[in-house]
């Protein structure tokens, strides 16, 4: 097992990580939370039919017991609407302050889990046990949590630290391979943000061969969680450094709100807002056209994204609604070379505009067949 220690001002806890780790989640959680707890794992059918038997028996092997809670799966049902449906089920089993919740599923559900532990009876714990490949390199590590809104996303939520966070490699074995490669973007983010031996290394790898490596895959996700777990731990609450860690969210997010949540998986939309960073970076002199081929070549090696549609100038106006912007003025984090980024807020938006067109022109790939009928009802 690999234990990373996320140390923060408020709480400090391990992410642990290891393949099998979901069939010891009882031991650890008796350990973490004793045994007068009584548990909640919110999850989604999806993840409660392929691995909620595995963790329901993990947990009567500590002699603990959970009531298991669905929501909605999908990234439209990341709303205030099911923090609150998720809280009236709550109070009717009669969650109480002891109460400790289990975030059960992807990037979704730990950040509404974790927003609806933060609130609910005023604050209760949470522990997160991510199932795909986005959750366990990123999402389920900080304590940042967070519901959208239609103008934007993760425009409400809090700061709430985990008790935990439980990462199994093996849970995604039953994961799409475009989940499963949409998480990977975020790998490569860490990669460019201070990690260029991680960069390297998934830039010569193939996608098929990683879900193949145990071995591999354990150590891409370790090397992830290690560089978010330094960041946060400097940086808490988004003061400053922690920044960096949106490095391709700017644009990202704009892409997933002007598409309604329901066009890119997460991770997609952070990989366009990579490129579109790197670009930017070359169009304010901050980095060679060889290092931004190199990123943009990095991207779409790992294989098919969705193609960008939207018009440029929505996305420039989505832009001012998103967190990240300050006084009016947005913020860009822009690689400077592979391992190294910094926060820029003097980016013309003319270049903004022109970036994005840019990525309209770059050709298009087919998803799914079932994807691109979808994108031609919206």
């Amino acid at each position: 097992m690999v234990r990373i220690p996320v140390t923060t001002k408020s709480f400090s806890y391990e992410a642990i990580i290891g393949h099998g780790l979901l069939e010891q989640a009882g031991g650890y959680l008796r350990e973490i939370l004793g045994t007068k707890k009584r548990l909640f794992v919110v999850t989604v059918p999806p993840v409660r039919r392929r691995w909620g038997k595995k963790l329901e028996t993990a947990l009567k092997k500590a002699g603990l017991t959970a009531t298991f809670l669905e929501m909605k799966d999908g990234e439209s049902y990341k709303r205030l609407a099911t923090v609150e449906q998720l809280s009236e089920k709550l109070t009717t089993l009669r969650a109480d302050r002891n109460a400790a919740l289990l975030a059960f599923g992807g990037g979704v559900v730990g950040d509404v889990t974790g927003f609806l532990a933060s609130v609910y009876m005023r604050g209760i714990d949470v522990v997160q046990i991510p199932t795909t490949v986005q959750a366990q390199v990123d999402a389920a590590i900080g304590g940042k949590t967070g519901v959208n809104l239609r103008t934007g996303k993760n425009l409400v939520g809090t700061f709430h630290q985990p008790r935990t966070v439980l990462i199994d490699p093996e849970v995604l074995s039953t994961l799409p391979e475009r989940e499963f490669r949409a998480g990977l973007y975020e790998s490569l983010k860490a990669g460019i943000i201070g990690l260029p031996g991680l960069f390297d290394e998934l830039e010569k790898t193939k996608i098929a061969s990683l879900r193949r490596n145990a071995a591999q895959l354990e150590r891409v996700i370790a090397d992830s969680v290690r560089l978010k777990a330094e960041v946060v731990s400097a940086d808490e609450r988004e003061g400053d450094l922690r920044r960096v860690l949106n490095l391709g969210h700017t644009i990202g997010h704009a892409l997933e709100a002007e598409t309604r949540y329901r066009y890119f998986l997460h991770g997609e939309a952070v990989a366009w807002g990579m490129i579109a960073a790197a670009r930017i970076a070359v169009g304010m002199d901050k980095l060679d056209d060889a290092a931004s081929q190199r990123m943009q070549n990095a991207v779409l090696g790992f294989g098919p994204l969705p193609s960008v549609t939207a018009r440029s100038a929505n996305i420039l106006r989505l832009l001012q609604a998103d967190k990240k912007t300050r006084d009016g003025v947005v913020h860009f984090v822009l690689p400077i070379r592979i391992g190294k980024v910094e926060i820029v807020n003097n980016v013309p938006a003319q270049l903004v505009l022109n970036t994005v067109d840019g990525l309209r022109a770059l050709p298009r790939r087919r998803v799914n067949r079932r994807f691109e009928a979808a994108r031609a009802v919206r």
